[in-house]
């Protein structure tokens, strides 16, 4: 299982890369990429950073002074070391990949990786959660006699919560895999027409001059 602090490198890096960012943003972007049950305290933000910079995942760019209290605020980018890491990670396809929070830091960033690689991950994904499906499902068939009906309601409303994620993760499976099918048709038709070059073309008829 991948650590929270593993994600949020992984979330860290693929925030930098789009530009250098203070840690108050990098905060307000990690939160809306975990989504509010998950808020990101600083005290798990800054311990991260500073493993980052350590690591020479990242490293301060400059600091800029808040309008408020006039104090330096640092900002942080992304070094090169932490580019290969950042590919890295997001081309293992391995179990952590399709974990909670793992899986959806990975999804906000798919747009970096190759499609054989969201594939993977996409299928890894609602396998895991097929799985806990058929495993929820099973239980509340052997318990549903013994809760109450607001225990009941609520093991239904998981299950609905999980059949409806494995819904989307088979549409996004089946728009991917359109996609690879139309991918080769379109590129051939983008190849320009040929063109008759000069060795083929018909020579030119007499001159009045000849």
């Amino acid at each position: 299982m991948a650590r929270r602090g593993e994600t949020i490198e992984l979330a860290v890096l693929g925030l930098l890369h789009e530009g250098p960012m203070h840690g108050y943003e990098l905060r307000k972007r990690l939160n809306l990429m975990l989504g509010w049950g998950r808020v990101l305290s600083y005290g798990s933000l800054y311990p991260t950073l500073k493993k980052m910079l350590r690591g020479q995942l990242i490293e301060e760019a400059a600091a800029t002074l808040t309008p408020v209290t006039r104090r330096p605020r640092i900002v942080y980018q992304v070094t090169e070391v932490g580019h290969r890491e950042f590919e890295r990670l997001m081309s293992e396809v391995g179990p952590t990949a399709w974990e909670d929070d793992n899986f959806d830091i990975r999804f906000a960033f798919f747009g970096r990786t190759d499609m054989e690689i969201r594939l993977r991950v996409l299928e890894g994904r609602r396998t895991r959660l097929q799985e806990r499906l058929d495993r929820v499902q099973n239980q509340l068939a052997m318990t549903q006699k013994e809760v109450d009906r607001y225990a009941a309601e609520l093991q239904r409303h998981g299950v609905e919560s999980v059949e409806r994620e494995v819904r989307w993760l088979s549409e996004l499976i089946q728009a991917e895999r359109r996609y690879e099918e139309q991918a080769p048709d379109e590129a051939a038709s983008a190849q320009p027409a040929s063109t008759p070059t000069t060795a083929t073309r018909q020579p030119a008829g007499p001159t009045a001059d000849q």
